[in-house]
Order: structure tokens, then sequence, then C-alpha cells
């Protein structure tokens, strides 16, 4: 092992060079996985998206409209039913009626989604091809 003593004169030499090699494969490193990542972030399924479109509600007197509280109990018209039970049977006989009518859902903000999905649920078991949701509009402001 050999031992270097450098000059007195040396210490004060000013170093006028830059290395510029680990900059320049940090850069590199950076390239590579920038043009690895992109291709993944960028790549989506092509949809077509709905546009969200304000429509007044048609009211009919056979429209039928379930309402779904922050407790889960579920309305039929206004009128409170016993069970879940009492709801699919009546949308059996809705589904049964030709021309069929429309079901709208209307669900408290608060309720559990379980809820509302039980209903969509009913009114799919008993064949009800129409079914929407009701829902307010944001405050504006």
């Amino acid at each position: 092992m050999a031992i270097h003593f450098a000059s007195a004169d040396d210490d004060d030499a000013v170093i006028s060079t830059i290395n510029t090699t680990p900059l320049v494969d940090v850069m590199l490193v950076l390239l590579i996985i920038f043009l690895i990542t992109i291709p993944v972030v960028t790549q989506t399924v092509a949809l077509s998206l709905p546009k969200e479109v304000n429509r007044p509600r048609q009211t009919r007197p056979d429209n039928v409209e379930i309402s779904v509280d922050r407790e889960g109990g579920i309305y039929w018209n206004a009128q409170r039913l016993a069970d879940p039970t009492a709801l699919a049977a009546r949308l059996e006989q809705l589904g049964a009626r030709q021309p069929q009518p429309e079901v709208h859902v209307r669900g408290d903000e608060a309720t559990r989604y379980e809820a509302i999905g039980r209903v969509v649920l009913a009114c799919q078991r008993a064949g009800i091809l129409k079914v929407s949701f009701v829902t307010q509009p944001p405050a504006k402001g």
C-alpha cells in the first residue's frame, strides 16, 4: 500500500472542471423510467360516456314511486310497506302488466346503498324494464 504525500503547492489549485457523468446517468435513468411509465398511464379503454341531461320527470298516474328512507323503510307511492316481501309481491303484479309502468326509485342521501340495492334487485327479479333514480339537483351557489 502506497501513501502519496502531495506538495503544499497543489492545495491552492482551483479545480475548474465539473464531472457531468453522474448528471448524465441520472438523466438517462429518468428518461427510461418516463418512457416505460407513460404508455401505461395513458392506456385506457375507449368508452362513450353518457352526457348529463337534465330532463323534467314525466309523472303519469300509472308510474310507481318507491322511496327508501334513511332507516331503510320502503314506501310505495308514499304508503309504507310492511316488509320487502310485500314490495316483491307488488312488483311481480306490476311486471305482469302490459305495458309496464315506470318505477322511480327515490332514496334518502343518508340511506345505506344496501337498502336501495335491494329495491333495484327486487325490480330486476320482477322483470321491470324501466327503473329510474330520482335525484335532487345540486344547489347553485
